[in-house]
C-alpha cells in the first residue's frame, strides 16, 4: 500500500505542475489515505507478529 501511495503522491505531483489542480488534489488525497492504512497495517503486522505460536 506504501507504494501505491507514492505512486499516487507522483501523480498529484505531476498533474500538479501541468495545471490539473482537481486531479492533484485527489490523487494526493488518495495518496494520504493509503499511506494511513498502509501505516495502520504495518502496525498491526508488527503487533501480531510478536506473539509466540500456539
Amino acid at each position: 500500500m506504501i507504494g501505491w501511495a507514492f505512486i499516487f503522491l507522483i501523480l498529484a505531483l505531476v498533474a500538479g505542475a501541468l495545471g490539473f489542480s482537481g486531479i492533484a488534489g485527489t490523487a494526493t488525497n488518495i495518496a494520504w489515505i493509503l499511506f494511513v492504512v498502509g501505516i495502520i497495517v504495518a502496525i498491526v503486522f508488527a503487533i501480531a507478529g510478536r506473539r509466540r505460536p500456539m
